[in-house]
Protein backbone atom coordinates (compact mmCIF):
# COMPACT_ATOMS: atom_id res chain seq x y z
CA UNK A 1 0.00 0.00 0.00
CA UNK A 2 1.74 3.54 -1.16
CA UNK A 3 0.99 5.11 1.88
CA UNK A 4 3.76 8.00 3.74
CA UNK A 5 4.84 6.36 6.82
CA UNK A 6 6.95 8.07 9.65
CA UNK A 7 10.36 7.46 8.00
CA UNK A 8 8.72 10.22 5.25
CA UNK A 9 8.58 13.14 7.62
CA UNK A 10 10.86 15.35 10.28
CA UNK A 11 9.55 15.10 12.89
CA UNK A 12 12.69 17.47 14.31
CA UNK A 13 10.69 20.27 16.76
CA UNK A 14 7.09 18.95 15.97
CA UNK A 15 4.24 18.31 18.04
CA UNK A 16 2.50 14.82 16.87
CA UNK A 17 -0.91 13.41 17.60
CA UNK A 18 -0.45 9.43 17.86
CA UNK A 19 -3.47 7.48 17.68
CA UNK A 20 -2.22 4.35 19.14
CA UNK A 21 -4.43 0.42 19.65
CA UNK A 22 -3.71 0.45 23.73
CA UNK A 23 -7.11 -1.40 24.00
CA UNK A 24 -5.77 -3.84 26.50
CA UNK A 25 -7.50 -6.23 28.84
CA UNK A 26 -7.39 -4.81 32.20
CA UNK A 27 -8.38 -6.90 35.71
CA UNK A 28 -8.02 -5.32 39.12
CA UNK A 29 -6.24 -2.56 37.63
CA UNK A 30 -3.10 -4.91 36.54
CA UNK A 31 -3.42 -5.48 32.86
CA UNK A 32 -3.31 -9.10 31.85
CA UNK A 33 -1.91 -8.68 28.25
CA UNK A 34 0.49 -5.79 27.23
CA UNK A 35 0.54 -7.12 23.35
CA UNK A 36 -0.92 -3.96 22.05
CA UNK A 37 1.47 -1.85 24.28
CA UNK A 38 4.38 -3.35 23.48
CA UNK A 39 3.53 -3.32 19.71
CA UNK A 40 3.38 0.26 20.03
CA UNK A 41 6.45 0.84 21.61
CA UNK A 42 8.62 0.82 18.17
CA UNK A 43 6.69 3.62 16.52
CA UNK A 44 7.04 5.76 20.19
CA UNK A 45 10.68 5.25 20.46
CA UNK A 46 11.75 6.24 16.93
CA UNK A 47 9.35 9.33 17.14
CA UNK A 48 11.26 10.49 20.65
CA UNK A 49 14.28 9.84 19.17
CA UNK A 50 13.53 12.23 16.18
CA UNK A 51 12.91 15.19 18.62
CA UNK A 52 8.78 14.90 18.26
CA UNK A 53 6.69 15.65 21.32
CA UNK A 54 3.85 13.12 21.14
CA UNK A 55 0.42 13.59 22.14
CA UNK A 56 -0.51 9.84 22.54
CA UNK A 57 -4.53 8.87 22.37
CA UNK A 58 -6.34 5.50 22.39
CA UNK A 59 -9.52 3.74 23.38
CA UNK A 60 -10.29 1.16 25.81
CA UNK A 61 -13.26 -0.87 26.10
CA UNK A 62 -16.45 0.56 25.73
CA UNK A 63 -17.41 3.25 28.36
CA UNK A 64 -20.50 4.38 25.70
CA UNK A 65 -19.18 8.15 25.66
CA UNK A 66 -19.42 8.42 29.18
CA UNK A 67 -16.40 8.96 31.75
CA UNK A 68 -15.84 5.85 34.13
CA UNK A 69 -12.83 5.24 36.11
CA UNK A 70 -13.31 0.73 35.08
CA UNK A 71 -11.97 2.07 31.82
CA UNK A 72 -9.19 4.64 32.41
CA UNK A 73 -6.10 4.68 30.58
CA UNK A 74 -4.23 5.45 33.87
CA UNK A 75 -3.41 1.84 34.25
CA UNK A 76 -1.46 2.19 30.37
CA UNK A 77 0.19 5.07 31.83
CA UNK A 78 1.14 3.45 35.14
CA UNK A 79 2.49 0.53 32.52
CA UNK A 80 4.64 2.72 30.55
CA UNK A 81 6.30 3.93 33.44
CA UNK A 82 7.09 1.08 35.26
CA UNK A 83 8.19 -1.24 32.83
CA UNK A 84 8.72 -0.06 29.21
CA UNK A 85 11.53 2.16 30.09
CA UNK A 86 9.38 5.37 28.17
CA UNK A 87 7.80 7.82 30.51
CA UNK A 88 4.49 9.13 30.53
CA UNK A 89 2.95 12.15 31.55
CA UNK A 90 -1.10 11.41 31.96
CA UNK A 91 -3.95 13.62 31.39
CA UNK A 92 -7.04 13.04 33.10
CA UNK A 93 -9.17 14.40 30.14
CA UNK A 94 -8.90 14.74 26.22
CA UNK A 95 -10.05 17.86 24.97
CA UNK A 96 -10.91 19.80 28.49
CA UNK A 97 -7.72 22.20 30.93
CA UNK A 98 -6.26 19.24 31.85
CA UNK A 99 -5.15 17.96 28.88
CA UNK A 100 -4.72 21.17 27.00
CA UNK A 101 -1.56 22.57 29.84
CA UNK A 102 0.14 19.79 29.70
CA UNK A 103 0.24 19.46 25.68
CA UNK A 104 1.55 23.17 25.78
CA UNK A 105 4.00 22.06 28.58
CA UNK A 106 5.57 19.27 26.19
CA UNK A 107 9.55 19.21 26.01
CA UNK A 108 10.90 17.16 22.49
CA UNK A 109 10.51 13.72 23.19
CA UNK A 110 8.12 13.69 25.98
CA UNK A 111 4.95 11.89 25.95
CA UNK A 112 1.59 12.54 26.70
CA UNK A 113 -1.11 9.70 26.61
CA UNK A 114 -4.52 11.49 27.36
CA UNK A 115 -7.75 9.66 28.88
CA UNK A 116 -10.16 7.46 27.32
CA UNK A 117 -11.10 8.76 23.95
CA UNK A 118 -14.62 7.25 24.36
CA UNK A 119 -15.50 9.23 27.28
CA UNK A 120 -16.72 11.28 24.61
CA UNK A 121 -20.03 10.19 22.94
CA UNK A 122 -18.40 12.30 19.93
CA UNK A 123 -15.30 10.01 19.28
CA UNK A 124 -17.07 7.35 18.33
CA UNK A 125 -19.68 9.57 16.48
CA UNK A 126 -16.65 11.19 14.23
CA UNK A 127 -17.88 14.69 15.22
CA UNK A 128 -16.04 17.31 13.18
CA UNK A 129 -15.71 19.92 16.22
CA UNK A 130 -13.93 16.86 18.60
CA UNK A 131 -11.98 15.82 15.63
CA UNK A 132 -10.82 19.83 15.69
CA UNK A 133 -9.95 20.11 19.17
CA UNK A 134 -7.95 16.77 19.03
CA UNK A 135 -6.21 17.76 15.88
CA UNK A 136 -5.33 20.57 17.05
CA UNK A 137 -2.80 19.62 19.85
CA UNK A 138 -0.21 18.67 16.92
CA UNK A 139 1.58 20.23 13.72
CA UNK A 140 1.33 16.23 12.06
CA UNK A 141 -0.88 13.26 12.52
CA UNK A 142 0.51 9.58 12.79
CA UNK A 143 -2.18 6.40 13.02
CA UNK A 144 -0.30 3.21 14.53
CA UNK A 145 -3.64 1.83 15.56
CA UNK A 146 -4.34 -0.93 13.01
CA UNK A 147 -6.69 -3.01 15.34
CA UNK A 148 -8.85 0.76 15.26
CA UNK A 149 -8.46 0.95 11.64
CA UNK A 150 -11.80 -0.34 10.29
CA UNK A 151 -13.63 2.44 12.37
CA UNK A 152 -14.12 5.59 10.64
CA UNK A 153 -14.09 7.79 14.31
CA UNK A 154 -12.95 10.96 15.14
CA UNK A 155 -9.29 10.15 16.19
CA UNK A 156 -9.30 7.45 13.00
CA UNK A 157 -10.39 9.81 10.37
CA UNK A 158 -12.15 12.70 11.19
CA UNK A 159 -8.93 14.64 12.58
CA UNK A 160 -7.27 13.82 9.25
CA UNK A 161 -8.95 16.60 7.51
CA UNK A 162 -7.37 18.93 9.85
CA UNK A 163 -3.66 17.99 9.23
CA UNK A 164 -1.68 18.40 5.96
CA UNK A 165 0.28 15.44 6.77
CA UNK A 166 -1.36 12.16 7.55
CA UNK A 167 1.25 8.84 8.16
CA UNK A 168 1.18 5.87 9.09
CA UNK A 169 3.18 4.31 12.15
CA UNK A 170 5.18 1.07 12.00
CA UNK A 171 3.02 -1.40 13.34
CA UNK A 172 0.07 -0.42 10.72
CA UNK A 173 2.56 -0.84 8.24
CA UNK A 174 3.95 -4.32 9.08
CA UNK A 175 -0.22 -4.91 9.59
CA UNK A 176 -0.74 -4.10 6.19
CA UNK A 177 2.66 -5.70 4.47
CA UNK A 178 1.64 -9.06 5.98
CA UNK A 179 -1.96 -9.27 5.43
CA UNK A 180 -0.80 -8.23 1.96
CA UNK A 181 0.53 -11.90 1.19
CA UNK A 182 -2.56 -13.26 1.31
CA UNK A 183 -4.02 -11.37 -1.84
CA UNK A 184 -1.82 -13.70 -3.85
CA UNK A 185 -1.43 -16.13 -1.51
CA UNK A 186 1.30 -19.32 -1.76
CA UNK A 187 -1.04 -22.20 -2.52
CA UNK A 188 -2.61 -24.46 -0.97
CA UNK A 189 -4.39 -21.50 0.84
CA UNK A 190 -6.50 -22.68 3.99
CA UNK A 191 -8.59 -20.31 5.70
CA UNK A 192 -9.87 -21.23 9.20
CA UNK A 193 -12.93 -19.31 10.74
CA UNK A 194 -14.33 -19.61 13.67
CA UNK A 195 -15.95 -17.60 16.38
CA UNK A 196 -19.65 -17.10 17.29
CA UNK A 197 -21.85 -15.92 14.31
CA UNK A 198 -22.30 -16.57 10.91
CA UNK A 199 -23.25 -12.80 10.58
CA UNK A 200 -19.69 -11.55 11.74
CA UNK A 201 -18.44 -13.53 8.74
CA UNK A 202 -20.29 -13.58 5.81
CA UNK A 203 -18.78 -11.17 3.82
CA UNK A 204 -15.02 -12.61 4.73
CA UNK A 205 -16.19 -16.03 3.31
CA UNK A 206 -17.22 -14.63 0.75
CA UNK A 207 -14.40 -13.26 -0.05
CA UNK A 208 -12.10 -15.96 0.98
CA UNK A 209 -13.73 -17.95 -1.62
CA UNK A 210 -12.28 -16.45 -4.12
CA UNK A 211 -8.42 -16.88 -2.73
CA UNK A 212 -8.98 -20.22 -0.60
CA UNK A 213 -8.65 -24.43 -1.67
CA UNK A 214 -9.98 -25.09 1.44
CA UNK A 215 -12.17 -23.24 4.25
CA UNK A 216 -12.30 -24.82 7.83
CA UNK A 217 -15.37 -24.10 9.26
CA UNK A 218 -15.97 -24.14 13.45
CA UNK A 219 -16.75 -23.01 16.85
CA UNK A 220 -20.30 -21.62 17.21
CA UNK A 221 -20.94 -20.58 13.70
CA UNK A 222 -20.90 -24.23 12.41
CA UNK A 223 -23.71 -25.44 13.89
CA UNK A 224 -25.77 -22.56 11.67
CA UNK A 225 -24.11 -24.77 8.36
CA UNK A 226 -24.58 -28.16 9.97
CA UNK A 227 -28.33 -27.50 10.56
CA UNK A 228 -28.47 -26.10 6.71
CA UNK A 229 -27.25 -29.16 6.31
CA UNK A 230 -30.25 -30.84 7.79
CA UNK A 231 -27.72 -32.36 10.90
CA UNK A 232 -29.20 -32.02 14.45
CA UNK A 233 -27.22 -30.30 16.80
CA UNK A 234 -29.43 -30.02 19.97
CA UNK A 235 -29.47 -26.56 21.67
CA UNK A 236 -26.05 -25.44 20.23
CA UNK A 237 -25.63 -21.62 18.98
CA UNK A 238 -27.25 -21.38 16.00
CA UNK A 239 -28.66 -18.25 13.60
CA UNK A 240 -31.84 -20.08 12.75
CA UNK A 241 -32.51 -16.85 10.17
CA UNK A 242 -29.18 -17.05 8.81
CA UNK A 243 -30.20 -20.72 7.45
CA UNK A 244 -30.85 -19.92 4.02
CA UNK A 245 -27.59 -18.05 3.54
CA UNK A 246 -25.47 -21.09 4.93
CA UNK A 247 -27.08 -23.22 2.26
CA UNK A 248 -26.45 -20.48 -0.49
CA UNK A 249 -22.48 -19.85 0.95
CA UNK A 250 -22.67 -24.34 0.50
CA UNK A 251 -24.07 -23.76 -3.16
CA UNK A 252 -21.63 -21.38 -3.84
CA UNK A 253 -18.10 -23.27 -2.89
CA UNK A 254 -19.43 -26.13 -5.02
CA UNK A 255 -19.31 -24.37 -7.85
CA UNK A 256 -16.45 -22.64 -6.79
CA UNK A 257 -14.26 -26.13 -5.92
CA UNK A 258 -13.70 -24.67 -2.82
CA UNK A 259 -13.59 -27.35 -0.25
CA UNK A 260 -15.58 -26.36 2.89
CA UNK A 261 -14.85 -28.67 6.10
CA UNK A 262 -17.26 -28.42 9.64
CA UNK A 263 -16.41 -30.68 12.85
CA UNK A 264 -17.11 -34.38 11.94
CA UNK A 265 -17.18 -34.77 15.91
CA UNK A 266 -18.47 -32.50 18.79
CA UNK A 267 -17.53 -32.28 22.54
CA UNK A 268 -20.96 -31.30 24.36
CA UNK A 269 -22.39 -30.26 27.38
CA UNK A 270 -25.90 -29.74 29.18
CA UNK A 271 -24.93 -26.38 30.37
CA UNK A 272 -22.41 -23.63 29.18
CA UNK A 273 -19.97 -24.24 32.42
CA UNK A 274 -16.70 -25.50 32.58
CA UNK A 275 -17.71 -28.01 35.22
CA UNK A 276 -20.51 -29.38 33.02
CA UNK A 277 -19.98 -33.58 32.30
CA UNK A 278 -19.44 -33.09 28.73
CA UNK A 279 -20.25 -36.65 26.41
CA UNK A 280 -19.25 -36.47 22.72
CA UNK A 281 -21.40 -36.74 19.41
CA UNK A 282 -21.36 -36.61 15.76
CA UNK A 283 -22.08 -33.04 14.88
CA UNK A 284 -24.70 -33.77 13.04
CA UNK A 285 -26.41 -36.18 15.81
CA UNK A 286 -26.43 -33.72 19.05
CA UNK A 287 -29.31 -34.67 21.35
CA UNK A 288 -31.67 -32.06 22.03
CA UNK A 289 -30.33 -31.86 25.96
CA UNK A 290 -26.89 -30.48 24.74
CA UNK A 291 -24.92 -27.82 23.54
CA UNK A 292 -21.90 -28.13 21.16
CA UNK A 293 -18.63 -26.17 23.23
CA UNK A 294 -15.60 -28.21 21.46
CA UNK A 295 -14.52 -29.66 18.55
CA UNK A 296 -13.88 -33.35 19.05
CA UNK A 297 -10.46 -35.68 18.37
CA UNK A 298 -11.42 -36.83 14.76
CA UNK A 299 -12.64 -33.03 14.08
CA UNK A 300 -8.90 -32.04 14.99
CA UNK A 301 -7.31 -34.83 12.82
CA UNK A 302 -9.11 -34.01 10.03
CA UNK A 303 -8.38 -30.69 10.27
CA UNK A 304 -4.45 -30.71 10.90
CA UNK A 305 -4.39 -32.84 7.98
CA UNK A 306 -5.92 -30.48 5.61
CA UNK A 307 -3.19 -27.82 7.39
CA UNK A 308 -0.35 -30.34 6.90
CA UNK A 309 -0.73 -29.94 3.27
CA UNK A 310 -1.40 -25.81 3.63
CA UNK A 311 1.46 -23.19 2.00
CA UNK A 312 -0.69 -20.42 3.60
CA UNK A 313 -3.45 -20.04 6.22
CA UNK A 314 -5.49 -17.53 7.70
CA UNK A 315 -6.89 -18.13 10.79
CA UNK A 316 -9.32 -16.07 12.41
CA UNK A 317 -12.16 -17.68 15.65
CA UNK A 318 -11.37 -20.20 18.23
CA UNK A 319 -12.80 -23.67 17.48
CA UNK A 320 -14.83 -23.58 20.69
CA UNK A 321 -15.09 -22.40 23.93
CA UNK A 322 -11.75 -21.66 24.74
CA UNK A 323 -11.82 -19.13 27.69
CA UNK A 324 -13.68 -22.41 29.13
CA UNK A 325 -10.14 -24.46 30.18
CA UNK A 326 -11.81 -28.13 29.71
CA UNK A 327 -13.01 -27.02 26.24
CA UNK A 328 -9.85 -25.19 24.74
CA UNK A 329 -8.46 -28.28 23.77
CA UNK A 330 -9.27 -28.38 20.08
CA UNK A 331 -8.25 -24.29 19.98
CA UNK A 332 -5.15 -25.54 21.05
CA UNK A 333 -4.26 -28.93 19.18
CA UNK A 334 -4.88 -26.93 15.87
CA UNK A 335 -2.77 -24.20 17.02
CA UNK A 336 -0.27 -27.00 17.42
CA UNK A 337 -1.00 -28.55 14.31
CA UNK A 338 -0.77 -25.30 12.32
CA UNK A 339 2.71 -24.56 13.83
CA UNK A 340 3.71 -28.34 12.62
CA UNK A 341 2.50 -27.54 9.64
CA UNK A 342 5.70 -24.83 8.65
CA UNK A 343 2.90 -23.14 6.21
CA UNK A 344 3.14 -19.25 6.48
CA UNK A 345 0.08 -18.46 8.94
CA UNK A 346 -1.84 -14.86 9.72
CA UNK A 347 -4.02 -15.12 13.12
CA UNK A 348 -6.27 -12.29 12.17
CA UNK A 349 -6.30 -10.68 16.00
CA UNK A 350 -9.31 -11.20 18.30
CA UNK A 351 -9.98 -14.10 20.32
CA UNK A 352 -7.68 -16.87 18.40
CA UNK A 353 -4.88 -14.77 18.78
CA UNK A 354 -5.54 -14.56 22.30
CA UNK A 355 -5.81 -18.33 22.26
CA UNK A 356 -2.76 -18.69 20.53
CA UNK A 357 -0.91 -16.09 22.39
CA UNK A 358 -0.88 -18.31 25.63
CA UNK A 359 0.68 -20.93 23.71
CA UNK A 360 4.28 -22.21 23.35
CA UNK A 361 4.06 -21.97 19.84
CA UNK A 362 3.06 -18.44 19.25
CA UNK A 363 6.21 -17.45 17.70
CA UNK A 364 5.35 -19.76 14.49
CA UNK A 365 2.46 -17.16 13.72
CA UNK A 366 2.10 -13.69 12.18
CA UNK A 367 -0.17 -12.43 15.02
CA UNK A 368 -1.98 -9.28 14.24
CA UNK A 369 -3.01 -6.88 16.50
CA UNK A 370 -6.89 -6.63 15.41
CA UNK A 371 -9.53 -9.16 14.81
CA UNK A 372 -12.03 -7.14 12.58
CA UNK A 373 -10.02 -4.63 11.17
CA UNK A 374 -8.04 -7.94 9.55
CA UNK A 375 -11.46 -9.38 8.60
CA UNK A 376 -12.67 -6.14 6.79
CA UNK A 377 -9.21 -5.51 5.39
CA UNK A 378 -9.37 -9.14 3.55
CA UNK A 379 -13.02 -8.35 2.68
CA UNK A 380 -12.35 -5.41 1.22
CA UNK A 381 -8.96 -4.60 0.74
CA UNK A 382 -8.43 -1.59 2.60
CA UNK A 383 -10.20 0.30 6.26
CA UNK A 384 -11.70 3.67 6.52
CA UNK A 385 -8.61 4.85 8.20
CA UNK A 386 -5.70 3.68 6.24
CA UNK A 387 -7.63 5.47 3.04
CA UNK A 388 -7.27 8.91 4.86
CA UNK A 389 -3.87 8.82 5.36
CA UNK A 390 -1.63 10.26 2.59
CA UNK A 391 -0.81 8.88 -0.49
CA UNK A 392 2.72 8.81 -1.50
CA UNK A 393 3.88 11.05 -4.72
Amino acid sequence: MNKKTVKDYDFQGKTVLLRADLNVPIRNGEITDDTRIRASLETIQYLKEQGARIVLCSHLGRPKGEFNLKYSLEPVAKYFNEKTGIPVIFAHDVICENAQSKVCDLKPGEVLLLENLRFHKEEEKNDPEFAKKLASYADVYVNDAFGAAHRAHASTEGVTHYFKDNLMGFLMEKELNELSKLESPEKPFVAILGGAKVSDKIGVVKSLMNKADSIIIAGGMAYTFVKAMGGKIGHSLCEDDKLDLAKEILKEASEKGVKLLFPVDTIAAKEFSNESPSAVFLTSEIPDDYEGLDIGEKSCELFIEELSRAKTVFWNGPMGVFEFSNFAKGTNAIARGLAESGAYAIIGGGDSASAVSKLDCADRFYICTGGGASLEYLENGSLPAIEALNNRD
